[in-house]
């Protein structure tokens, strides 16, 4: 019988999944009795749920909030029985009947509970722009950076950048972490620690530390470890993606240089994706050159003659990338059956260079980017500044602006395109 129920084993992420800030005060209910722990005792709860109950609740590391959940269905058991709404396993099916075990499993196959995920999502990352948007107004934000004894004051993304430009360090664009304080303070207490990012192997003294990090390329964070998952803003946009896609971005090889101070650490370039096919290069120069020779698409042009912004130009990239990805022509709007489809109009009709009114994507929506690790977006300059595009010296990659209308935001969350989407490949 255990074989049949292997594939339900406890998820190893840790209690409390979902995530958020400080973790809630909420007890867990048990559905099926007066049982409850603590917040904290997640595994404990799902245990008894199985073996007193004989339920499993699937993809719970899944649930947004997981004490609300418990509560909702606990109601609904009490209204009608478990057999309404959970599959029935049966275990040693082919052996005799008396030997045979039923075991009840929830999960977003019905759509009742699905609905009832899906709500929890949408409240909880209507939750983490908010925290988001604090920490981007934030002014206040204060520390001395992880590797060198440099201050940075005013605003988180100044740290992080210096982080990622001097040390090659880096845990994601600014505009992709939430709860940065928490976040710092868990790295910063490994290192306090002697403890290693990436593989956590703790060592005698500082400098063996920082000797194993330069030589193992360890300088990055651990893509296994599951506390970090609540800091990511993608794990609170799409259902069961993790913060480990958002790593993508960051995971490349490093100089190895012979200095073991810390500053030794250079930051090596990614490779930016055309608009239009699957061309990329690690030389900006040579993609926006291939955009205007292979399909005729002149951003820096466009960039000029319409005088964009940096934060304009950031939300036409992301806002062209959504259209082609849903297979929709961005300068009529006509949606066709595939990519290849979309692409072949947009040349024989002369759209390339032609765009909708500016209200059609000078929204808040697109500041997300279509694609998390869209370099592209990283060689933006203002339109006042070189023509070049190309000196990342100067240039931050920070994609984040004040938003003065989070209910816009709000309401044109790209969560609900996202459950769209993966309703209709469901």
């Amino acid at each position: 019988g255990d074989s049949i129920l292997e594939p339900l084993c406890f998820p190893e992420s840790p209690a409390g999944g979902g995530g958020g800030g400080a973790a809630g005060a909420e007890p867990l209910l048990c559905l099926l009795c007066a049982e409850s722990v603590g917040p904290r005792d997640r595994d404990v709860l799902l245990r008894h749920v199985l073996l007193q109950h004989r339920l499993v609740i699937a993809d719970v590391k899944l649930i947004a909030d997981l004490p609300k959940y418990l509560l909702y269905w606990k109601g609904r058991f009490l209204e009608q029985p478990l057999t309404d709404f959970c599959s029935v396993i049966k275990t040693n099916s082919t052996g005799p009947v008396e030997k045979q075990e039923e075991y009840f499993l929830l999960c977003d196959i019905l759509p009742e509970d699905r609905l009832l995920r899906e709500k929890l999502q949408q409240k909880r990352l209507e939750e983490i722009l908010e925290q988001q948007q604090k920490e981007r107004d934030d002014s206040s934000f204060q520390r001395l950076c992880m590797f060198c004894s440099e201050e940075f004051t005013g605003n988180r993304s100044s740290l992080l950048n210096h982080m990622a430009r001097e040390h090659s360090f880096s845990i994601g664009l600014p505009d992709n972490i939430v709860y940065c304080n928490e976040f710092l303070d868990a790295l910063q207490s490994k290192l306090d620690n002697l403890q290693c990012l990436y593989c956590e192997k703790t060592f005698r003294d500082k400098t063996t530390l920082k000797d194993h990090m330069r030589k193992k390329a360890h300088r990055r964070i651990n893509a296994g470890n599951r506390e970090y998952d609540r800091f990511y803003v993608i794990n609170y946009l799409e259902l069961g993606k993790t913060w480990e896609e958002v790593q993508s971005e960051d995971d490349r090889d490093l100089v190895d240089d012979e200095d073991d101070d810390w500053s030794d650490w250079r930051a090596h370039p990614v490779c930016a994706v055309c608009l239009f096919c699957d061309q990329q290069s690690e030389t900006m120069d040579k993609i926006y050159t291939h955009m205007q020779e292979a399909h005729g698409f002149d951003l820096h042009r466009l960039r000029t003659d319409l005088n964009l912004k940096f934060y304009q130009q950031v939300k036409l990239v992301n806002f062209i990338r959504r259209e082609i990805h849903q297979s929709r022509c961005y300068g009529c709007q006509e949606r066709f059956g595939c990519r290849a489809e979309v692409l072949e109009h947009i040349v024989a009709a002369g759209h390339v260079m032609k765009l909708p009114e500016t209200s059609a994507w000078d929204q808040p929506q697109y500041y997300f980017p279509t694609y998390e690790n869209d370099a592209l977006l990283c060689t933006l300059t203002d339109s006042d500044g070189e023509s070049g595009g190309t000196d990342r010296s100067e240039d931050v990659p920070v994609i984040a602006e004040d938003i003065s209308n989070l209910h816009t935001l709000k309401q044109t969350s790209v969560l609900k395109q996202l459950l769209r989407n993966r309703s209709s490949c469901s």
